[in-house]
């Protein structure tokens, strides 16, 4: 009671109803003062423990300022809950994985080209000037046939020089060896048959050669025929045009077989076995045809790979330069687990991965390891058979992960 007195008369001098205050207050110092220290430990623990089991509570949701509600304990396992209607509303689906064989196809763009190894281009040796052309673009010509006449001064001394020396060649073949003496038999036979193959290497026939020796011929014409049967596809000359020597004046082609060049990105590693079959479509028209050659190199204009394929054109439907579209078709030879490339995303450390289903609505990212290109799908591994896959709305999935703040690499 001595601590009841100074603040009784405190109280009475201050003209304040202290007495509940004191009293109250006394019992509750006296309360808090005589508690065992245990227990006020016991009680400071358990608001500790409280405020722990509020923070890892399963039940317990936060809600972000977008107001989708996470669960804190799937952002820590790095899945994300998600409703039905997000699921609707994202398109999300899910798929159960599961080991196949996989029949793909590869697209790619393609042209019909000339096939270089049927076609011929007719051009002068010499400089020349044409003098009169025979076949027009698109006349089918036969080998043999003529094509342009063309006078030359190079070839006009090349045929008086093997008129010479062909004169010559047979006066000694007619007087003999021994008369003649065998070097000048030996020289005007050399020289015969030099002038004779400088002849043959300007592009002229045997039969114009022949016809070169006589002596009404007019030295310096001569004619380029075909050397092989097909279509003129290019003749850009005109009479009386100075050409020079190696120009390209008639491009023929034998367009029976041609090749349809498929290009590809450089980066596709996929290999077309010689033989392989495609279906080559124009205009609505398709085509079988089978691979020929594979370029080993990238086109540095256009920074593609080549796969030339060869296609039959006995109906003469197709032509050089139309467009293509090149569909290869394979089937993997043993089973494997593949996905739709849209299904794939990269984590913020670039790695790829996808998106399964642990359970009703919850969604986790896994690291995958990427295999073969199987056309729109790709090779996986690194997931076992069985599990469920989010192979439509990945991006969805993709960003609450990223919005509940998680880091698939506890980073």
């Amino acid at each position: 009671m001595k601590n009841t007195l100074p603040l009784f008369m405190a109280g009475l001098l201050l003209g304040t109803p202290v007495m509940s205050y004191a009293g109250s207050g006394h019992d509750h110092d006296r309360a808090e003062t005589e508690q065992p220290q245990s227990l006020v430990h016991d009680e400071q623990e358990g608001d500790e423990h409280t405020s722990d089991g509020h923070e890892e509570n399963d039940g317990h949701k936060q809600v972000d300022n977008d107001g989708h509600g996470h669960d804190e304990s799937e952002e820590e396992n790095g899945g994300v809950q998600l409703s039905k209607t997000q699921q609707d509303l994202a398109n999300i689906q899910v798929q159960t994985l599961v080991k196949r064989r996989m029949s793909y196809q590869f697209y790619a763009p393609g042209e019909i080209r000339t096939n270089g190894y049927t076609s011929y281009l007719v051009s002068p040796r010499v400089d020349s000037v044409v003098l009169k052309r025979h076949v027009a673009l698109g006349d089918h010509v036969e080998q043999g046939q003529p094509l342009i006449t063309l006078f030359s001064e190079t070839i006009a001394e090349a045929q008086a020089d093997h008129r010479i020396d062909n004169a010559e060649w047979k006066r000694v073949q007619t007087l003999g060896r021994k008369t003649v003496g065998e070097k000048r038999y030996v020289a005007a036979q050399a020289a015969y048959e030099v002038s004779y193959g400088r002849l043959l290497a300007f592009g002229l026939s045997e039969p114009a050669i022949q016809q070169a020796g006589n002596q009404n011929f007019r030295l310096g014409e001569y004619t380029l025929n075909a050397e092989t049967s097909g279509a003129v596809l290019s003749d850009d000359f005109n009479q009386g045009q100075r050409v020079t020597a190696g120009e390209s004046l008639i491009e023929l082609a034998n367009e029976s077989e041609l090749w349809v060049e498929a290009r590809f990105a450089p980066n596709n590693q996929t290999t077309f076995a010689v033989g392989t079959i495609a279906d080559v479509e124009v205009d609505g028209v398709k085509y079988r045809a089978r691979v020929s050659e594979e370029a080993h190199t990238i086109d540095p204009v256009t920074r593609t790979r080549v796969v030339r394929l060869l296609v039959d054109n006995e109906a003469h439907r197709l032509h050089p330069g139309m467009f293509a579209d090149v569909f290869f078709s394979f089937q993997t030879e043993n089973t494997v687990l593949a996905i739709p490339e849209s299904a794939l995303m990269r984590s913020p450390d670039g790695d790829w991965t996808l998106f399964i289903e642990l359970q009703k609505n919850k969604f986790e990212a896994k690291e995958v390891e990427l295999g073969r290109s199987l056309g729109d799908f790709r090779e996986i591994k690194g997931i076992e058979s069985g599990s469920k896959v989010v192979t439509e709305g990945a991006f969805f999935v993709a960003s609450e992960i990223a919005k509940s703040g998680f880091d698939p690499h506890n980073h």
